[in-house]
């Protein structure tokens, strides 16, 4: 299997916040947010592994800034890392001024999703090769995050985290 850059998954949906999308402060509710990030992440791990994917976890959402009614705002997803049958996708979150057209970072996150055949069995992926800088960051500190989210499960001893010890040592 050969591998990608991320660059190749990714994926931008772009929409406005429309009225019965907003909660009472005439924001966009969180979880159709979620749901937008989701939509674009899956499609993102679909083009990079060019199979079925369903969603493994939300490892991270942060909500750091409202999404106003009328907003017009692009939800950016790359795959970052693969494992065997798994990728975390990291997800952008922008919304664009309206008179300057001058884009502003409002939130972020960061899913995993799992390949699988038409049976649902999990199923191998390509490689990521990152190419630039922030795509590098993300690529080594998925591995961490992988750890991490496994140590909290039960899935991995503490002597195994080898990339969450080396920060420690």
């Amino acid at each position: 299997m050969e591998a990608k850059t991320p660059e190749q998954s990714k994926t931008i949906m772009t929409d406005i916040v429309l009225p019965g999308e907003t909660n009472p402060l005439n924001n966009l509710f969180g979880g159709e947010l979620l749901a937008r990030m989701d939509r674009a992440a899956s499609i993102s791990a679909r083009r990079h592994s060019r199979r079925i994917v369903v969603t493994a976890s939300v490892n991270h959402v942060a909500f750091n800034r409202a999404v106003p009614l009328g907003s017009v705002v692009s939800v950016e997803a790359k795959v970052s890392r693969a494992f065997n049958t798994s990728m975390e996708v990291f997800i952008d979150v922008w919304i664009e001024d309206r008179e300057s057209g001058a884009r502003t970072k409002a939130n972020e996150a960061i899913y995993t999703f799992v390949a699988v055949d038409e049976t649902g069995k999990p199923i191998a992926v390509p490689e990521v090769t990152p190419e630039t800088n922030l795509e590098k960051e993300r690529y080594d500190a998925a591995l961490r995050r992988k750890q991490l989210s496994l140590l909290l499960a039960g899935k991995m001893k503490p002597n195994d985290a080898t990339e969450l010890k080396a920060l420690f040592i």
